[in-house]
């Protein structure tokens, strides 16, 4: 062990302070390599090696589940967890069976871990304990497994994919990705939990370049395996996709992030209404997730009709629920726009919503309703009313430009 310049150390708290003398206590994992990367990072890792249940339990944390040997700090809420190794028992991420005991040493602990990046630790003294040469793959810039054990979780393909979608200058040992291939071809992928799929597809949507979580997918062919009967768009994404994918970046004025206008791309722009709902329900996508998309696919169909009448317009805008809804088709018009260029029909979009936030539609529809006959039906009336008040707008419009 030595003392590395780019790791701080901490000191033990009160909390900490109430374990045995003997106890041992570790930053580990990514709080760890992003020190040493000198990138920022908010959450931290411990793991105790030493201790019992009871004496957590004694010192005051917290206790995350019954069978997990993972405590909460009482007061920064951290996770600490016990050394701990594991046993494959099942399918999926989730099918270990873990043995966590005072005899467990850190590098046990380290082992069990998926890339040599994410397996070192830093003690109180800022040394840093480093066993399976994540420091040198670091500064190879590479994203090495830590032992044969990679292949016993599925999920590590995926967590793979969104590190390189965050490590730009990052690449792959060949020995590693055989042993993804392993993983895909041993039908483990198919055992995933829906909603982690989404979790870790949706953190590498968050990153600079989810081009390069989706080409790894797309060269170990893993489609089949995580969306079973489903229409992918990914794998036939090609540079200008992908250059636009990675162009949908955070806005730098609000801060946020763009994840979902990248999964309305990826979704909305290339398959059509029964396939987003069924990738939807395959990897339980949020439903305004889908939402979007959905109304991104009927936009862009609605386009290549080329017809834009005022009664197409009506049409389109009640298939859509403009009415009740409108912020959905501004998001999704403005998205379109910032990728496809602007029209005269994207600004008869805008001027229709503009119109109907600042109340000009109700106005309309309240007049026609006050007159209204005797046995006439109000149902019928509201939809011509509405027709109505678009032709209008759409005389305006279209006549001035």
């Amino acid at each position: 062990m030595v003392q590395h310049s780019a790791l701080q150390g901490f000191s033990p708290d009160q909390v900490v302070a109430k374990l045995p003398q003997h106890t041992q206590v570790y930053v580990v994992g990514g709080a760890v390599r992003d020190a040493l990367m000198g990138r920022a990072f908010s959450d931290r890792d411990w793991v105790v090696v030493g201790a019992t249940v009871e004496d957590m339990l004694a010192a005051g944390f917290k206790p995350v589940g019954a069978d997990f040997p993972v405590f909460l700090h009482p007061h920064t809420h951290e996770e600490y967890a016990l050394a701990r190794t594991e046993r494959k028992s099942g399918h999926g991420y989730k099918g270990f069976t873990f043995h966590a005991d005072p005899t467990v040493t850190l590098e046990e602990d380290l082992v069990r871990r998926d890339f040599t990046i994410n397996a070192m630790a830093m003690d109180a003294q800022s040394r840093l304990i480093d066993p399976y040469n994540g420091l040198a793959d670091l500064q190879g810039k590479l994203m090495r497994h830590v032992s044969p054990a990679f292949v016993e979780d599925p999920l590590r393909v995926l967590r793979l994919a969104r590190f390189l979608a965050r490590f730009l200058d990052f690449s792959v040992a060949e020995d590693t990705l055989a042993l993804c291939r392993n993983l895909r071809d041993s039908g483990e992928l198919k055992h995933l939990v829906a909603e982690r799929v989404y979790a870790e597809f949706n953190k590498g949507m968050n990153e600079e370049k989810p081009s390069r979580m989706i080409k790894l997918i797309n060269k170990l062919e893993c489609w089949p395996e995580l969306a079973a009967g489903c229409a992918v768009p990914f794998a036939q994404f090609d540079k200008p996709e992908f250059d636009r994918l990675n162009g949908l970046q955070t806005d730098p004025e609000t801060g946020l992030q763009t994840a979902q206008d990248r999964w309305v791309y990826s979704l909305g722009f290339f398959l059509n209404a029964t396939d987003i709902k069924a990738l939807a329900k395959a990897w339980r996508l949020p439903r305004d997730t889908e939402d979007l998309a959905t109304l991104a696919s009927n936009f862009l169909a609605f386009l290549q009709t080329n017809q834009f009448d005022s009664d197409s317009f009506g049409q389109f805008f009640n298939r859509v629920d403009l009415y009740r809804k409108p912020a959905r088709l501004r998001h999704v018009n403005g998205l379109i726009q910032s990728l496809a260029g602007g029209s005269p029909v994207h600004n008869f979009v805008d001027l229709v919503i503009d119109n109907l936030e600042a109340g000009h539609y109700k106005a309309f529809l309240a007049a026609k309703i006050s007159d209204l006959q005797v046995g006439q039906q109000v149902a019928t009336v509201a939809a011509q009313a509405r027709q109505d008040w678009l032709d209008n707008l759409y005389s305006e419009h279209f006549s001035e430009s």
